[in-house]
């Protein structure tokens, strides 16, 4: 079989020491160079209110919006924010028209913090008076404010390493010509001497990405320079504007998201027969997304706390340096393992992952999946001909249509998975799904659950559906079916409300930002006359022609449950009124609290007050409750008598009737 891993596994353009030496940066550093010219302060749109949007607000309001998502999903991140064409100047060059945005207690590179985005989105009101705009590039002159703001840029991001972190610099601007007034040789001298520049920063690893803000009137012309400083050629442009367009609007409208670095979870040996071991890589595709974990800070400085822990004896009370040793109690004596021993008594595989055999895929079914699968990919670092042999299984289980059944031996729950092989699927846009093998966690035997089933009594025959009522379902089902579905489009709502409440609170908001909650059903979908008139005839085939009318009925037995759940409410809000007008501890200290009771009311009949009613509707009980009385002793309450038992409680009271006891009643 003729292997290739290069062909499969990467790309031809990729030489060998790249397979082996590169490494995924782990951190970005960024830095904003927003345009402050007077171009960007024209109105684009009105508001309602009155206002004018301008250029410069969609730019500044694009930066807060990734900011706040940044805090969230790439907490360490650093950015730097800088404007150009200013009037101001405020860089460690000291060049003119660029000012470096920063605020106390931060470096000019650092990661954003609520106060750096609080004072940034609010700059726009004072800009004209602490900044001030211009022009930076006049006829003339020699001075090119642009030129100064990609020098001041690759200045800001000589900090951290190439190798361990990605290099950006994002200008906005809505002027597509910045030497457009200059004429002659000195404008092809500033337009090379800025490409120059720009091409120098992209030799150190610095990346550019041009997010242009286009007129209404006319469209942003990326050809008449920035095509030549960011490196554009052939197709390129013409595709430039609208990926930018959507990279701006994903600024704007970024989910709040924790992004996860795309890292290897593990390194496994694979062993697939005797003397055969190759070695693979394991990544985590999917994973539940919860809230951070709570962090202590100090309450003087506000800084995290790191917690220590540490062992005393309890005999001397001296500080124990040495490593803490187990035991088990065996034969009154104390049997001590240390952690080697532990770890491989809990050992139960030398390898991780082991090869049991094959299976056809249709033995494997949906309902056997316990969790989110593990994607694995082979790597030659340690084991050399690991992608080989990886390729020549993962091919010959795709042309037989096979999965691998193996043992995963990890020490904390080793399980039966099987490797499910996933071929690779390129679209004109790119790969969308990589090659490689999934591993599915299996369940034993003891964790299968049987499903019990329900014995019907006597010849009770089970409700079965009428063909009738199948062929209606079908057509809602038909009607309401989700096109292009995918989990992806669903936010978590209670993770959008926490990271909006934790917004709110650093930034000192006064209102919570809107969280749109996309797992509400679509009421106007579900409006449509289609959509309404296929769920009526499912319901008229489920409940039958009179179903709107027995649903009113069980509504208005709803409303009156709930109206006397109302009534008993108020009674309680009454009582616990009337409680509050008496002060219990002193009437408990005075010893004024036995002369109170508690009164409670059982009607006879519809009396409804407690006014006196004529015939047997006049019966009326009141049970006093007056634990706290002597027994044997009688209370006088009007003409009222009541008769106490021995321990204190009411047997009976009369109003002008006979009556016993309150059984009789």
């Amino acid at each position: 079989m003729d292997l290739d891993p290069e062909g499969i596994f990467r790309d031809d353009s990729d030489s060998e020491s790249e397979l082996y030496e590169e490494k995924e940066p782990t951190k970005e550093l960024a830095v904003y160079l927003i345009d402050a010219s007077p171009k960007m302060f024209a109105p684009i749109t009105a508001l309602e209110n009155g206002n004018k949007e301008t250029y410069f607000h969609v730019a500044i309001d694009c930066i807060a919006q990734s900011l706040k998502s940044q805090i969230i999903g790439r907490s360490y991140d650093e950015v730097a924010l800088c404007f150009f064409n200013t009037k101001e100047k405020k860089n460690l060059q000291d060049v003119n028209g660029v000012y470096v945005f920063n605020v106390m207690e931060r470096e000019l590179i650092d990661r954003p913090t609520a106060k750096l985005i609080k004072e940034f989105s609010s700059i726009e009101d004072k800009f004209m008076s602490t900044i001030g705009s211009r022009y930076g590039v006049l006829p003339g002159s020699r001075e090119n404010s642009l030129y100064n703001a990609l020098w001041v840029a690759q200045a800001l991001l000589r900090k951290g390493s190439v190798k361990t972190s990605s290099k950006r610099i994002l200008i906005f601007t809505n002027d597509d010509d910045p030497f457009g007034s200059m004429t002659g040789a000195l404008k092809a001298d500033m337009i090379r001497t800025t490409t120059q520049r720009a091409k120098d920063a992209q030799d150190l690893g610095i990346s550019f990405e041009l997010l242009p803000l286009s007129r209404p009137d006319e469209e942003f012309n990326v050809s008449m320079f920035y095509a030549d400083m960011i490196g554009l050629e052939g197709t390129d442009i013409s595709q430039f504007l609208p990926s930018a367009s959507e990279k701006l609007e994903d600024m704007k409208d970024q989910l709040r998201k924790r992004i996860f670095k795309k890292r290897k979870v593990r390194t496994l040996i694979f062993s697939i027969a005797n003397g055969i071991s190759i070695q693979v890589n394991t990544y985590a595709l999917i994973r539940p997304t919860v809230p951070g974990a709570i962090m202590w800070l100090d309450s003087v400085t506000n800084l995290p706390l790191q917690t220590e822990r540490s062992f005393i004896c309890a005999d001397t009370g001296a500080l124990i340096q040495e490593p803490s040793k187990l035991f088990h109690p065996y034969k009154n004596q104390m049997v001590q393992f240390s952690k080697d021993q532990i770890l491989e008594v809990k050992k139960v595989s030398n390898s991780h992952l082991r090869l049991l055999g094959f299976k056809p895929l249709d033995c494997l079914k949906d309902y056997h999946n316990l969790r989110p699968s593990t994607f694995i990919f082979p790597t030659d670092e340690e084991i050399i001909g690991s992608t080989c042999i990886f390729i020549a299984l993962y091919r010959s289980m795709l042309r037989l249509k096979r999965f691998a059944f193996a043992f995963y031996g990890k020490s904390s729950n080793p399980r039966l998975v099987a490797l499910v092989a996933q071929d690779e699927i390129i679209s004109s846009s790119g790969q969308v799904e990589p090659p490689g093998m999934h591993m599915i966690y299996l369940p034993y035997s003891d964790d299968v659950r049987h499903v019990e089933e329900l014995h019907g009594t006597g010849d009770a025959i089970a409700p079965r559906a009428t063909d009738d009522q199948i062929k209606k379902a079908s057509a809602l089902m038909r009607r309401i079916d989700l096109k292009d579905f995918s989990v992806c489009q669903f936010a978590n709502p209670a993770l959008q409300r926490h990271y909006g409440i934790l917004q709110a609170l650093a930034l000192d908001e006064d209102e919570m930002p809107d969280i749109k909650d996309e797992t509400l059903p679509d009421e106007e979908g579900l409006a449509r006359p289609g959509v309404v008139r296929v769920l009526e005839e499912f319901k008229i085939a489920v409940y039958g022609e009179n179903h709107d009318q027995e649903e009113a009925d069980s509504l208005s037995m709803r409303g009156s449950r709930s109206e006397a759940s109302r009534k008993r409410k108020e009674m309680a809000e009454t009582a616990e009124r009337e409680s509050s007008r008496y002060n219990w501890v002193d009437l408990a200290e005075s010893g004024q609290i036995i002369a109170k009771s508690v009164v409670c009311h059982l009607k006879l009949g519809p009396l409804e007050s407690t006014e006196q009613a004529e015939g047997p509707d006049r019966y009326r009980v009141e049970v006093l409750l007056n634990r706290t009385q002597p027994s044997g002793d009688w209370e006088e309450r009007g003409s009222d008598k009541q008769n106490l038992d021995p321990f204190g409680q009411v047997n009976s009271v009369w109003h002008g009737s006979q009556l016993e006891s309150p059984a009789a009643a």
